[in-house]
């Protein structure tokens, strides 16, 4: 055996010698050179119409900074404050953003496209809708407005594109369809926003303000939130639809706020409602002078613990849950009068309450 390995090893190491004294050397087949570039058909209808809304909507589309006590502005490196996306409204210099991005800030500061810095003043919040304008100081050439679509007339499946800054990277393009509406949104001041858009299209931190858009390059809603257990996109994005943004950010620019209609109830949540089998709003109690009590509503018995009045309707369309009951007084506006139907017992009866802006009773 150990002859056996010795041969070999002796063998190799000839094969080794001989190896060693050739030159080998690479001739290439020809004369080595870059590839010839093959030239493309034209570009399909989709995407071309992709592009289209991109270079038309992209210029009125800014990154939106929030300086807090501690927090460098843009330009600056920043471990804090708040960063989002906004866009051009009207040719006054308003921009329309999110009122989470700036919420907890107190300079704020955009950039445009062309790559320009300028400051804005906070003309007005409207945390019930996650909205908020903001105003340029300076005047300056505007992009023009984003053109307004309506929301009212989507359907389930159609193009959606939205234009913003995720994680900072200005001018990002994403693309998707509507998964879904009427979708309602919990917002930081306490109340819902009904109605909202459900979309694929990418949606990250930093999208928050910026324009969801239809295949004409319309307007159709403002980006939102997400839904995503790491804080990334998970294909599940919202958007406030426009119909609602055309209603509050001219009051915004008019009085800085926005009016909270209500009429002066306590509802009970969801889940009791759910447990007791009550299909409508349960009345808690009423404030005292409030147009509900004016109107004889009727809250839960404390002594007892009767039930009361259940609200089942608002002019004549069904009230199965709070957001439904608040989506109707918004749409009536404060100062105005709402048909509700309300349920006592067995017993349903019409009254006329009127709306009034609870913040400031």
């Amino acid at each position: 055996m150990n002859r056996r390995y010795a041969i070999a090893a002796a063998v190799f190491a000839a094969l080794l010698l001989v190896v060693t004294a050739v030159k080998v050397q690479y001739v290439p087949w020809a004369t080595p050179s870059a590839r010839a570039v093959e030239q493309r058909g034209p570009l399909s209808e989709a995407e071309r119409g992709t592009i289209d809304i991109f270079e038309r909507v992209s210029p009125s589309v800014v990154q939106v900074a929030a300086k807090s006590a501690a927090t460098p502005l843009m330009g600056e490196e920043s471990q804090g404050g708040a960063s989002g996306t906004g866009f051009v409204w009207d040719r006054d210099g308003h921009l329309v953003t999110n009122n989470h991005v700036v919420a907890n800030g107190g300079q704020i500061a955009v950039r445009f496209a062309s790559g320009e810095v300028a400051q804005v003043d906070l003309v007005g919040t409207a945390p019930n809708y996650d909205l908020a304008v903001l105003r340029i100081r300076s005047v300056r050439e505007l992009a023009p407005p984003v053109a307004l679509g309506s929301s009212n007339d989507l359907k389930v499946g159609q193009s959606a594109f939205a234009i913003g800054n995720p994680f900072g990277l200005d001018q990002s393009m994403t693309s998707g369809i509507i998964s879904a509406l009427k979708r309602r949104l919990p917002t930081h001041g306490g109340r819902e926003i009904a109605n909202v858009i459900q979309t694929d299209a990418a949606i990250n931190p930093g999208n928050s303000g910026g324009p969801l858009l239809d295949s004409a390059g319309r307007l159709i809603g403002v980006t939102t939130a997400i839904i995503s257990p790491s804080g990334s996109n998970a294909g599940i994005g919202f958007a406030v639809p426009v119909d609602v943004v055309n209603r509050i950010v001219p009051e915004l620019i008019r009085n800085g706020r926005v009016p909270t209609p209500g009429i002066g109830i306590v509802a009970a949540g969801e889940d009791v409602s759910t447990r007791l089998g009550v299909d409508g709003v349960i009345v808690v109690r009423t404030a005292p002078g409030s147009p509900a009590e004016r109107a004889g509503i009727r809250g839960v018995n404390m002594s007892t613990g009767a039930v009361g009045d259940i609200i089942t309707a608002a002019e004549g369309k069904p009230v199965r849950r709070l957001a439904d009951l608040t989506d109707a007084l918004e749409q009536a506006g404060a100062g105005k009068t709402v048909r509700l139907t309300v349920k006592r017992g067995s017993e349903s009866r019409d009254v006329n309450v009127g709306i009034i802006d609870i913040e400031r009773t």
